[in-house]
């Protein structure tokens, strides 16, 4: 009895602990890729001011490992769909994630590391609010008062920036618009068809479209200039580890939502926010106003509130679902149970 519940308490430990090391997988390699991204951009260090390249590199990279992992080795099976389907589908999706990824990465460019951190805390208002807009959200007085409060704390905590940009934060609030739409876009034009991808499946199908629409404006504003400068050479150690990353942060997103849960993600997400404000304080120096954080405080409560309100809403869900199942396998027992009744009263009547 005792190794019974021994055995069952190595195995919770085991999940516990097997939980916190891919929220820290996570949370490493995402604030790895952004403190390396600023690295990159920012005129002040490595000097490198060319977004639209870089995101670029990473699409490249990303496209050439997926299609050697699902077409050379075979170790990932490509979803089945239509051309159709691919065009008029992931295409859209192509398209918005390029977008998303291209003004993210300029923002770095004007912007420091922690403002950037509490700007990204309108996600979910622009995701709610354009849920709302194509219907998949149901339009809630309560959940719009909390939008609205997640959206004071940032401007109090955008009034309190002490290096304000307005390009930069015109540049970082597109971006989140870009990819608040794509993931509702996901919903509407892929799980709606029952299509799902893992991060192989979706780097191999998306990242070519990404790199077909970023070479359109690449083309206009950054290859002119880059053809033109003649002592730009590619530093291949440079790009190349922060390539690694970026496709390593796609692979650890879909462990931790896949072994864990997209809440768990969520909560992830706050912790490496505050570890991104901190080590932008500390050590990259820049400037954190009381005002800055006090702001986002208040946005991090409106979001954190809209996080457990999600997940209420998810428990009262599988809970319903729970009891249907419940009432349709009595309903069944009942009707065999009758059936069986009914049957032994005619064997009786024909004996």
């Amino acid at each position: 009895m005792s190794s019974g519940n021994g055995s069952l308490s190595d195995g919770v430990i085991k999940k516990i602990v097997l939980s916190y090391t891919y929220v820290a997988i996570w949370i490493f390699l995402s604030f790895t890729v952004i403190v390396y991204n600023k690295y990159i951009l920012d005129r002040k260090m490595y000097n490198w001011p060319f977004p639209i390249s870089l995101t670029m590199i990473h699409m490249t990279f990303c496209s050439s490992l997926a299609f050697i992992l699902v077409k050379v080795l075979k170790l990932v099976e490509p979803v089945s769909m239509s051309r159709e389907v691919y065009l008029s589908s992931v295409v859209p999706i192509g398209a918005l994630y390029a977008f998303s990824l291209w003004l993210s990465n300029s923002a770095y460019i004007y912007l420091s590391v922690s403002f950037i951190q509490m700007l990204k805390a309108l996600m979910p208002v622009a995701v709610y609010s354009i849920g709302v807009m194509f219907k998949k959200e149901s339009f809630r007085g309560e959940t719009m008062a909390n939008m609205m409060s997640i959206s004071f704390g940032v401007a109090i905590a955008a009034y309190g920036e002490a290096k304000f940009d307005a390009w930069g934060v015109t540049l970082q609030l597109g971006a989140v618009a870009f990819e608040a739409t794509r993931l509702v876009m996901i919903q509407i034009l892929l799980t709606s068809k029952g299509i799902s991808f893992n991060p192989i499946t979706s780097l191999y199908y998306v990242a070519p479209c990404c790199l077909v629409f970023l070479s359109i404006p690449w083309m206009i504003v950054e290859y002119p200039i880059l053809r033109d400068s003649s002592s730009f050479h590619l530093d291949w150690f440079i790009f190349g580890t922060n390539s690694v990353c970026a496709f390593a942060l796609n692979l650890a997103v879909f462990l931790l939502v896949g072994k864990t849960s997209a809440l768990t993600m969520n909560v992830a997400g706050v912790v490496k926010d505050w570890l991104l404000i901190a080590f932008s304080w500390s050590v990259i120096k820049d400037t954190v106003t009381p005002i800055n954080l006090f702001g986002y405080g208040l946005a991090f409560l409106g979001v954190g509130y809209y996080n457990h309100s999600k997940l209420q809403a998810l428990k009262a869900k599988d809970a319903q679902k729970k009891t249907v199942q419940a009432d349709d396998e009595q309903g069944r027992l009942l009707e065999e149970r009758d059936g069986d009744g009914l049957g032994r009263r005619n064997d009786n009547q024909s004996d």
